[in-house]
């Protein structure tokens, strides 16, 4: 039944990716939470895991979106770090 409303709820919104339960469960533990910054030992306990090391296989998923955050972090530094123009008229 679950899988059915998922389905019904995916086609509502337009999205085209089989859902189930797992699809779901992976996306709430990936985008929506570690993406988010909760905690890897609070997402192990929300989807009931009793060792750490099987949420971490999500938390792989993730990897490189922390790449990409500092990548972007780095290019806010130096955008701060330049000094802006002087573009005033000065008569």
């Amino acid at each position: 039944m679950m899988n059915r409303t998922l389905k019904d709820i995916a086609s509502a919104c337009g999205i085209r990716k089989k859902m189930t339960f797992h699809t779901a469960r992976h996306t709430f533990a990936t985008s929506v939470s570690l993406s988010f910054g909760v905690q890897i030992d609070t997402v192990s306990k929300l989807l009931g895991h009793t060792k750490l090391s099987t949420t971490q296989i999500y938390a792989r998923v993730i990897e490189k979106k922390v790449g990409e955050d500092m990548q972007n972090l780095m290019d806010v530094m130096e955008s701060k770090n330049k000094k802006p123009n002087d573009s005033r008229v000065i008569s």
